[in-house]
């Protein structure tokens, strides 16, 4: 095995260029890697493309961090190979993303966009394709890092099958996600499982952030071994326009006060709070220009695929409904989904930009809105507190709590002179702390440890039993795995 040098990579394919454009029988076949002294890994997303263009229901942050993950570790010296569910007939089913890190497509299910639990009836067959394309390509990839609880099942399979070192990044947690779901979805009893089976078994579970890994151990299991390693964001792409140009492009007034929401629309999102704490805002008549801005879309349970103009999503009925209601119809407006290249042009056009959050692991919207200079309100949970320093690089306030938010937008939107103390603090936070360079430099430090260990041959994998297959979602007979007394909420 040979460990990656840090010496940055040197030449390859044109970034984002296929290198197959077959669909046949064979797609992978002619794209059988050069004998390379890299070091090959694999980082997993079924669900959650990286080379999705559009701000999308699901997996938003996974897709954006495997993508910057697997670009800054390819910089490193490692091969990375990214493997994903293939969502759309038309892309490419291996796309050179950067150089050293190319993206895999594989046939699971039909080439649509599938609701999670549509996605895991298909996970054996995107298992299957792993395999035959490993097979193929002639590859080993002796270390696993998957992305989400798809991913973690999968990750749990290809383990039990070859002696692989398997590091985790949950992303988001079902048995917080579900608080705010009025209904459990069906697949809630496998992915809690699963959520827990990883935390046992993996060599590594990745914790984003201090409280996502005080979250784990509270409501999951104490044991488990966490490593934190924070998010990251993209310091070329994220960054301060001018706000007038940015305003033109979006049709936006010069006086206009404008509050941004970017993320999918989902029940523990908290999007209702922003609506109605804007609606207070705007009551009040002391800020006369005001206008909301809320991009994306998505399910609240992700029990159906979300369509790319938000139509027969049902959370996105919901906000609208609520925002007539209130009367803000003419003030409001649901842009829908937006591509990953003008999400700065939004960021910088906003007076501020809300996060309001039930939990968020981790919240790369807040880091990303911080880079670009924009004031960020958000709720005081999860990773939020590790993200935004309250009073230095923007504001936290109680969940769901709607004066509490409305003060917070009014705060920025009076105070100048603190607004500007505090852009400035937030850019130096995110430059110093949440780099994508910085965030790979850690991973790949960890990557080189769990592969040094398995040289040695010490016991890393933590015997237990696989995650059976679910013949029946809505009643899987899966065992339940030994639960820690305050694992209440799965």
């Amino acid at each position: 095995m040979t460990v990656p040098s840090q010496q940055p990579a040197r030449g390859s394919a044109a970034p984002n260029q296929p290198l197959q454009a077959s669909m046949g029988a064979a797609p992978f076949a002619a794209a059988r890697r050069t004998v390379t002294a890299r070091q090959p890994i694999a980082l997993i997303s079924v669900q959650g493309d990286p080379t999705a263009t559009k701000v999308e229901s699901g997996a938003i942050g996974q897709s954006v961090y495997v993508r910057q993950v697997g670009e800054a570790l390819a910089k490193l010296g490692w091969q990375v190979d990214i493997f994903t569910r293939k969502a759309d007939p038309h892309v490419a089913p291996i796309v050179e993303q950067a150089p050293h890190c190319r993206i895999v497509h594989l046939p699971a299910g039909p080439p649509t966009p599938l609701s999670e639990a549509e996605v895991l009836s298909h996970l054996p067959e995107f298992i299957q394709a792993l395999h035959a394309f490993q097979t193929k390509q002639g590859s080993h990839y002796p270390l696993l890092h998957t992305n989400g609880w798809l991913s973690a099942w999968s990750g749990l399979q290809l383990r039990q099958q070859s002696n692989v070192q398997l590091v985790h990044t949950y992303h988001t947690l079902g048995c917080v996600e579900y608080q705010a779901c009025p209904q459990m979805p069906a697949i809630a009893t496998t992915r809690l499982q699963v959520e827990q089976q990883i935390l046992h078994q993996a060599q590594r579970v990745v914790a984003t952030s201090p409280q996502e890994q005080e979250t784990l151990h509270r409501l999951i299991a104490t044991d488990g071994r966490i490593e934190m390693i924070p998010c990251g964001t993209d310091l070329e792409h994220f960054r301060s326009l001018h706000k007038p140009w940015a305003r033109a492009q979006l049709g936006l007034a010069d006086s206009a006060q404008v509050v941004l929401y970017v993320g999918r629309f989902a029940a523990h999102k908290g999007v209702d709070t922003l609506i109605r704490a804007f609606a207070q805002c705007y009551a009040q008549g002391t800020h006369p220009h005001l206008q909301l801005l809320l991009v994306g879309s998505g399910q609240s349970d992700r029990s159906t695929p979300s369509l790319a103009n938000g139509a027969d999503d049902p959370e996105r009925a919901r906000l609208e409904a609520l925002v007539q209601r209130l009367g803000m119809q003419s003030v409001t407006q649901f842009v829908g989904q937006v591509s990953y290249d003008r999400l700065p042009v939004y960021y910088t056009a906003a007076d501020v930009c809300v996060i309001p959050s039930h939990y968020e692991p981790f919240g790369l919207v807040a880091i990303e809105a911080m880079a670009c200079g924009t004031p960020v309100v958000a709720s005081d949970v999860g990773g939020l507190k590790f993200t935004v320093m309250p009073g230095e690089t923007g504001l936290l306030v109680p969940s769901q709590d709607v004066t509490a938010f409305a003060r917070g937008i009014e705060r920025v939107l009076e105070d100048a002179a603190w607004v500007s103390q505090l852009k400035q603090q937030a850019a130096n936070r995110v430059r110093q702390t949440f780099s994508w360079a910085s965030v790979a430099g850690q991973l790949s430090d960890l990557y080189r440890r769990l592969l040094a260990q398995s040289i040695t041959q010490e016991q890393l994998w933590v015997e237990g039993p696989a995650v059976p297959w679910p013949r029946q979602l809505s009643a899987p007979p899966v065992e339940p795995l030994p639960t820690h007394p305050r694992a209440k909420a799965s």
